[in-house]
């Protein structure tokens, strides 16, 4: 065991369901249920397919992950790859820029929550009392997550329950009303003039977030065993819901690709007004299960950067009564509140992509560096030798090329702001070593 695992003190409580909850609602948030319409538009009766090109492209960086996850015990996850690999400036840009897509994620999903509420009730997406509903969002998450780890996950595995209960129905219902007309609209080759790249491009976001389920790694039980297993079960989980859905969507709803608001269509078509209003409660817990994983999962990176170094001590404090990251998970609260007073969503689909393949790209070069020196009995060690790791850099470059050069210079503008802030922290400590 390494000094920086022995430096940890959060307790051991998170079992493989657990992980595979964070995996899960690190994936499915408010994307599904606006993809179905763009994903028919742009490849018609071959976006179901779609959806499985795009699980079996992000298949290799997730398998390098849970390798990655098996090697270590503490808390931290791409940051911490990253700075075992090709050490500390390199961990810290990791660490930070996935703090940052994470926390303009979470501005982006709370906004999105009390847009929805809007729709019932237009005063609360207005003036105060749009701010005060966002304080209560971001307030109530940050004292859930400082009271305790297993709070979190019990709050998290009821709006899982809610979440899937409302999609599975929908499903159900849609393959009871189609029947077979749900197998017709599959077809296994895409329709002529078809941009590949741009549908894969559009449905990778479905799949990005997995990674925030190995930043908790200090506090599982068994990481070597059970994040590579909550991982593979994660992913295979969500690509059978996103290929039943658009199935579904495209059977009950022939006009599908014209729709701005896809499964709420689906859920009217199929249960009339009561089913777009329990559809829209299926938002409201899909966006909630995503904002409760990304608030725990979050603050332990910049608790864990802290442990390393590169951020002042007060982010590692842990809360003597609820054994949590308590400083960190309030300074992400406050920031991701700010954020989404003043923040845009587009901001957030302009440079999450990006943000995340540059993440992707340091942990699949990290496994070749780190496997000889960390591959045990008891770790995920993928065969093929570095075949793997290779093919996910490969694919992270392909979706790079695709993406639009917007999302570039702000993933850039990203990485000065992280360099800033790591010089003045080494900056900070050198001149208290001297005094």
């Amino acid at each position: 065991m390494s000094t920086r695992d022995l430096q940890e003190k959060l307790p051991r409580s998170l079992g493989i369901w657990a992980i595979w909850l964070l995996v899960v609602n690190g994936m499915v948030g408010a994307g599904i249920f606006g993809l179905p319409s763009g994903a028919a538009k742009l490849a018609g009766d071959f976006s179901p397919i779609v959806f499985v090109l795009c699980a079996l492209l992000i298949l290799p960086v997730l398998l390098c992950f849970a390798e990655l996850a098996s090697y270590f015990r503490s808390t931290g996850g791409p940051a911490r790859y990253a700075t075992e690999a090709f050490g500390p400036f390199m961990g810290f840009q990791a660490g930070w820029i996935f703090y940052v897509a994470r926390a303009i994620a979470f501005s982006a999903n709370s906004v999105l929550i009390v847009d929805s509420i809007g729709y019932f009730w237009p005063v609360a997406a207005q003036g105060s009392m749009r701010i005060v509903l966002l304080a209560l969002i971001c307030g109530g998450l940050t004292l859930i997550n400082v009271i305790g780890a297993m709070r979190a996950v019990r709050s998290l595995a009821a709006l899982t329950v809610l979440k899937f209960s409302v999609l599975l129905g929908l499903v159900v219902a849609g393959l009871a009303l189609a029947g077979g007309d749900v197998i017709q609209q599959v077809s296994i080759q895409p329709p002529t003039g078809t941009d590949i790249g741009a549908v894969i491009v559009l449905l990778i976001y479905a799949y990005v977030g997995f990674e925030q389920a190995v930043v908790p790694a200090g506090e599982a039980r068994n990481p070597a065993r059970d994040m590579p297993r909550g991982l593979l079960l994660g992913l295979a989980g969500v690509v059978m819901l996103y290929v039943l859905i658009q199935m579904v969507s495209m059977a009950v709803v022939p006009e599908i690709a014209t729709s701005t608001t896809p499964l709420l269509d689906v859920a009217a078509t199929l249960l009339g007004p009561l089913g777009a209003a329990l559809l829209m409660l299926g938002v409201l817990a899909s966006v909630g299960g995503n904002l409760v994983s990304t608030t725990f999962t979050t603050p332990r990176l910049s608790y864990s950067l802290s442990l390393d170094g590169s951020l002042p001590p007060w982010f590692g404090r842990v809360h003597l009564r609820y054994m949590t990251p308590a400083n960190s998970i309030i300074f992400y609260g406050l920031l991701s509140f700010v954020m989404a007073v003043f923040g845009s969503f587009l901001w957030l689909a302009a440079s999450s992509v990006m943000t995340r393949l540059f993440l992707y790209i340091i942990t699949c070069s990290a496994v070749p560096k780190l496997r000889p020196q960390h591959a045990t009995a008891d770790a995920f060690v993928l065969p093929l030798g570095p075949a793997i790791p290779v093919l996910g850099i490969v694919a992270c470059g392909w979706l790079m090329l695709q993406s639009n050069w917007k999302s570039a210079v702000l993933t850039i503008a990203f990485l000065v702001l992280g360099t800033l802030l790591y010089s003045f922290e080494r900056w900070r400590r050198k001149r208290l070593l001297q005094t």
